[in-house]
């Protein structure tokens, strides 16, 4: 097994990323443990928030909501999943599975035995981070959700998504043309950075932000894991992905904890989602569920103050 660690000088000098590098121990079944970064801001006594982060990102998108919430007083956990950011980088696009995302989360979770715990989730950090909860509930509080989906297929999501993505009778599946475009390109093209999905969803932003972005990939062989995250999303009710959504989905279905969706306006792929957690999670009953306005999927980067307020308030009113 071949690991690559970014050197420390690729992170030297980020804009608005002013935050010391932690690290620590993760496991999953198979492979050796691995190393992964995380952000730990605010006092250490503050309740506890966790943000995670999805594709092609790692915790710099949360520089700003980081930085306002641990001025709010909360303790502020932002890892960076394997295969991006600050964390351990195996070549081998086959390490990669969705089953070990979640192994390694739940394992820095544990390993820094948090409790009480605020989880804030974005794209892939919501299939993850709520597949984390649903194996150990007992250590969450509330959730605030954000442009997230769970990869369930399951034919009852027709007409209630903007992005199709389910099932159709025993076995078809109705996809979205674009999702598909999005998954083939990253299978396809010779070469990919995060810099060119943000500054197109999100920009135009500055340069020196942009390579904040691309920072953890000095050159392809670093991007295996930001390859094979988007190989990973499940396409039929037969990826091992979807059952695992499906799972966490009926856990969810006895969650009586808050749980709060704060969803933006401009975000096709994720579309319908706010709605579907509201309706199927008991927690979200009575929530003040928002929209963010001037948005789309990488909220953090353009209404991260506004994330960071919402977050904030929720726990103060719910604990």
């Amino acid at each position: 097994m071949r690991v690559l660690r970014t050197p420390d000088e690729r992170f030297v000098g980020l804009s608005g990323y002013p935050f010391e590098p932690n690290y620590r121990d993760v496991a999953t079944t198979g492979l050796p443990p691995l190393r992964m970064h995380y952000v730990d801001a605010g006092p250490s006594d503050g309740p506890v928030v966790v943000l995670l982060h999805g594709q092609p990102t790692w915790s710099y998108l949360y520089r700003d909501v980081i930085a306002r919430l641990a001025d709010a007083g909360l303790r502020v956990i932002a890892p960076d999943n394997i295969g991006f950011g600050r964390s351990d980088k195996p070549t081998d696009a086959t390490d990669y599975t969705f089953a070990r995302h979640i192994d390694w989360a739940h394992s820095l979770i544990v390993g820094l035995d948090l409790h009480a715990v605020t989880l804030v989730v974005q794209d892939w950090g919501g299939p993850i981070g709520l597949s984390v909860l649903a194996r150990e509930p007992d250590r969450f509080s509330r959730v605030v959700a954000t442009n997230t989906i769970l990869h369930t297929c399951d034919p009852g999501l027709a007409g209630r998504l903007t992005w199709a993505h389910h099932g159709v009778d025993q076995d078809r599946m109705l996809l979205q043309e674009t999702l598909l475009d999005y998954v083939s390109f990253y299978q396809r093209s010779p070469d990919i950075v995060p810099s060119l999905f943000l500054d197109a969803v999100a920009g135009p932003l500055s340069t020196p932000v942009l390579a904040g972005y691309d920072a953890p990939f000095p050159d392809r062989a670093y991007k295996a894991g930001l390859r094979q995250l988007t190989a990973l999303i499940p396409l039929t009710r037969n990826d091992p992905g979807a059952k695992i959504g499906a799972a966490t989905m009926a856990a969810l279905h006895e969650w009586n904890r808050p749980f709060l969706t704060a969803f933006s306006d401009a975000d096709p792929a994720t579309r319908g989602w706010d709605v579907v957690f509201q309706q199927h999670v008991p927690g979200a009953r009575g929530q003040n569920h928002t929209t963010i306005a001037d948005a789309g999927h990488f909220v953090q980067e353009q209404q991260g103050e506004r994330l960071a307020s919402i977050v904030a308030e929720f726990v103060g009113a719910t604990a």
